[in-house]
């Protein structure tokens, strides 16, 4: 089903685990896709693959902490198709240093925390904030933001992500309200452990197996899972649907506490 068929879409951080395969499947259902990341090699083998199946893609080299950059990005991607109906932004900061660095806020390494809501918060702001005046109006042009569910509750480690995620997450809301009538809408996807190349380097197994402990479902999410929710989001059949978080996590954040320590006491139906 080609539900973007003449519509285009940024995907930030598109050579990413999540955002590679997003943007492939948003060309596959017709969408004319900028792959716009830091790591440009990446983007480019993205837009090839793309390319090469038929699609249109247009890799951009783009650092999220400068603002001449994002501008930069967006002219590009007008010049190249005319317009913007659709800006995902996925790209974060999600380096093994930083992962490393982001503990408690007692031991918070302040570059770490400075970095994390310069990538993740301002450079959202900022693609919104380029991006916006030039989507269409009232012809569903649609801006999807990802958060963590980390940005939802509390946790022991990764104070700094966690904070910048929960700022998305009012971001979004406050795009929504602010041009909602105009016809744009925004929401957010907080999604759960996603089991990218990223996470397989950066998180130990020891808590890859807590999280899927937690986890309602005999698995834990792959980058699929969360592009098959941004075409969702993006299309026409989201229409009434703003200003919203959706939790991508497995059913990970929806039970009580000790939900690992109760299956011992009351096994699962086999």
């Amino acid at each position: 089903m080609l539900r973007f068929t003449g519509k285009v879409a940024i995907v930030t951080g598109g050579a990413g685990g999540i955002g590679s395969p997003t943007a492939c499947l948003l060309a596959d259902q017709g969408a004319q896709v900028v792959i716009a990341d830091l790591n440009f090699e990446g983007a480019k083998q993205v837009a090839g693959k793309i390319s090469g199946n038929g699609g249109t893609a247009l890799p951009i080299d783009v650092d999220l902490t400068q603002e001449d950059e994002i501008e930069a990005m967006v002219r590009t991607t007008l010049g190249a198709f005319g317009r913007i109906d659709v800006l995902y932004n996925n790209a974060a900061d999600l380096s093994s240093e930083s992962f490393a660095r982001d503990r408690d806020v007692e031991s918070m390494d302040v570059e770490v925390w400075d970095r994390s809501f310069r990538v993740n918060v301002r450079g959202t702001m900022l693609c919104c904030k380029y991006t916006l005046p030039h989507m269409p109006r009232n012809a569903g042009a649609s801006i999807i933001n990802t958060a963590s569910n980390l940005g939802l509750q509390g946790g022991l480690i990764q104070a700094a992500y966690s904070a910048s995620k929960a700022a998305l997450i009012q971001l979004t809301r406050s795009i929504a309200t602010s041009h909602g009538k105009l016809g744009i809408r925004c929401n957010a996807i907080s999604p759960g452990l996603v089991m990218t190349d990223n996470v397989a380097k950066t998180v130990p197994g020891s808590l890859r197996e807590m999280v899927e402990a937690e986890t309602l479902t005999p698995y834990l999410g792959t980058p699929r899972d969360i592009a098959c929710v941004v075409a969702f989001l993006a299309s026409d059949e989201a229409r009434y649907i703003n200003g919203q978080n959706l939790v991508v996590d497995g059913g990970t954040a929806s039970h009580i506490p000790g939900f690992a320590q109760m299956r011992k006491l009351f096994p699962s139906p086999q």
